[in-house]
């Protein structure tokens, strides 16, 4: 069963309405006991934010949250010192842009800080291309 069936699901339950038939629960029922209902609300929450981080997770690349290899490092250096930009980088290695960024950041071919009268104040989105 997907989650968003199950939300659908427990959205009729907690609405006291028979997920099935549509039928609405008689006023005995356990389905329209405040605590009940307050329990579905509380588990049709937790299971929305688990359906958009499964949704969030398979869009993501590929190689999204993988261990870096020293192979692919050098072929980021290089693809760098070519001047590829991020975003075709980030194609290149199935990764998002931002640990692209990050990634150049770390092995010192990019900065990404923005200083104020000397002082670095915040990181900000770098642009798509990559300077050496």
């Amino acid at each position: 069963m997907e989650a968003s069936q199950a939300v659908c699901i427990l959205k009729r339950l907690a609405e006291g309405v028979d997920p099935d038939t549509g039928e609405i629960f008689a006023d005995d029922s356990p389905y329209q006991k405040p605590s009940t209902i307050r329990a579905l609300f509380l588990a049709l929450k937790a299971l929305e934010r688990y359906d958009e981080r499964q949704k969030r997770e398979r869009s993501l690349p590929a190689n999204a949250g993988k261990p870096w290899t020293s192979t692919e490092d050098k072929l980021l250096c290089d693809h760098s010192d070519a001047g590829h930009t991020i975003r075709e980088i980030s194609l290149e290695h199935n990764r998002t842009s931002g640990s692209i960024q990050a990634r150049l950041e770390k092995l010192g071919k990019i900065e990404l800080f923005v200083r104020t009268a000397g002082r670095e104040i915040a990181k900000i989105a770098y642009s798509d291309t990559v300077t050496k």
